[in-house]
């Protein structure tokens, strides 16, 4: 009786197999285990139905978890695997467990059998996965942020051009607004039939044509945020002093559920205003802010920190006690963990800012 019980207990509880995906372009090597167990490695083309379907041959009756690493292609994979009925998770590369050993021995394989492992012992955090929608609209966004990229690297291309050549415009202007008026003084240096008038006319060219790039893609940006249900929280976060409209939908774009983090430390991690330390015995050691960040919104909160300081009273006020004891600079980053506190509550609360009023 015993064994026919075990038996029945076996048919009714599938076998969970559990596998590192390391995913390439060209293909991806795939790593399953089950039971504690290392079953095989094997190399595939880039398909999850061609991997569902070697499951379901290889592996009947089974409950299938993955596991890759985020990077190049997105959230498609994952996607298309959830929809095949295999629990599929994305992990950040640096939060995957790795011994000494096999940083030396960097293949695919390792890689493929690390996850696979580490998927198995349940040591793996798994990343937050946006809507297609919003993740759409992130990457608008982010097109945004490199659009304005490109204009700041052709634009030092024309200082570059007009210095080495001895051409001296409008301090003002150029350092500042670059105006139409002064877009039209370059172009009156590009009248003169030379190579190097060709040369700052292309370049003059380029740059009005990344501008209307620019000023196309923002005009879209606001479209969809109408479309996409956030209209209020954009509303609500431009009463937040130094909060502008690029600030605001880079916010939305980059976090999309404020509901999503637990408390403001939280919420600090994954901007990159939480500090590294260094600690060992007795020695500990503070090492500044910590190199894990969102490269699109840490840059753009400590920018709004210094607006903000110019517009409220009381982040004035604490700026100006931390400064008597600190760097400016330290002191604009725990005014900025400040103002992403006002903007949590906001956003969480849909409601407009109140300034606080300094003591």
């Amino acid at each position: 009786m015993n064994s026919i019980s075990t038996k029945n207990e076996q048919e009714k509880d599938p076998i969970k197999y559990f596998l590192g995906i390391d995913v390439h372009k060209k293909q991806w090597v795939v790593t399953i285990r089950a039971l504690g167990m290392y079953l095989q490695t094997f190399s595939m083309n880039p398909s999850p139905k061609e991997l569902a379907a070697y499951l379901r041959r290889n592996y009947p009756k089974g409950k299938y978890y993955s596991v890759y690493e985020a990077g190049f292609c997105g959230f498609w994979i994952h996607r298309e695997l959830m929809s095949l009925w295999i629990e599929s998770r994305v992990t950040n590369p640096a939060d995957v467990p790795t011994t000494n050993k096999e940083k030396m021995n960097k293949r695919d394989t390792v890689d493929s059998k690390k996850l696979a492992r580490e998927l198995e012992k349940g040591d793996l955090t798994a990343i937050y996965i946006p809507e297609i929608d919003h993740q759409q609209l992130r990457s608008l966004c982010r097109l945004r942020h490199k659009c304005s990229q490109q204009i700041a690297r052709i634009k030092n291309r024309i200082k570059s051009y007009l210095y080495y050549y001895g051409i001296f415009l409008s301090d003002d202007q150029i350092s500042k607004s670059w105006s139409a008026a002064f877009i039209s003084q370059l172009e009156e240096q590009c009248k003169e039939e030379t190579a190097g008038s060709v040369c700052l006319q292309f370049l003059v060219e380029e740059l009005k044509e990344q501008r209307n790039r620019l000023y196309r893609i923002v005009r879209e940006l606001r479209k969809f945020v109408r479309k996409s249900g956030y209209a209020s929280t954009l509303k609500y976060l431009l009463t937040v002093p130094g909060i502008g409209f690029t600030t605001a939908i880079t916010l939305i774009t980059e976090i999309i559920d404020i509901h999503r983090f637990k408390n403001l430390d939280h919420l600090c991690a994954l901007v990159g205003l939480v500090p590294s330390t260094d600690s060992s015995g007795e020695k500990d050691r503070n090492t500044g802010l910590t190199p894990r960040k969102n490269k699109y919104l840490k840059h753009l909160i400590i920018e709004a920190s210094w607006m903000a300081i110019r517009k409220d009273p009381h982040l004035l006020e604490c700026y100006s006690q931390l400064i008597r004891r600190m760097r400016k600079t330290d002191a604009i980053v725990r005014i900025a963990r400040k103002l992403l506190n006002r903007i949590r509550y906001v956003w969480k609360n849909q409601t407009a800012y109140l300034p606080l009023t300094a003591n």
